[in-house]
């Protein structure tokens, strides 16, 4: 089934449960969907990597305002946001801890032969292409400038 089908029929059950938090996440991935469809050279069709890319897009959009409005003390529109966040993460496939992101960064770093800080562009080329949809940019990031100024 596809995540346009499946936003569909669980948006359906939404409305017909008045679960307000469900209908906002879906409505959103919907929305972007659509948008991603209309898009030139799309021809009305996404491919499942799109979709993924697409729906990391959302969670990190709402993962930013978040932190934005936890720092203007506003809990009201933190709430949205995370609830958002959790609707959204049911489509993503389960997000590697940081030990198992660890042990793939060092086998890139080896793979690549990087030897110092000035190689993060190229393991961060490699790892963000195998690691998609598995983790979070920044901590990839974070990782491997760790491992490499060490």
């Amino acid at each position: 089934m596809s995540l346009e089908t499946e936003v569909m029929s669980l948006m359906k059950d939404a409305m017909k449960n008045k679960d307000e938090a469900l209908l906002r996440g879906l409505r959103a991935i919907k929305a972007e969907i659509i948008k991603a469809k209309t898009e030139p050279g799309a021809n009305g069709e996404i491919s499942a990597d799109v979709e993924m890319k697409l729906l990391q897009k959302l969670v990190k959009q709402r993962k930013d305002s978040l932190s934005i409005y936890e720092q203007q003390n506003r809990p009201d529109l933190a709430v949205k946001e995370s609830e958002e966040i959790a609707v959204i993460e049911k489509f993503l496939p389960a997000q590697m801890g940081e030990a198992e992101i660890k042990k793939v960064l060092q086998e890139i770093i080896a793979q690549v032969g990087a030897a110092g800080p000035q190689d993060l562009g190229k393991v961060m080329g490699v790892a963000s292409k195998q690691l998609a949809g598995q983790a979070d940019g920044k901590v990839i990031s974070a990782i491997t400038k760790e491992l490499l100024t060490n």
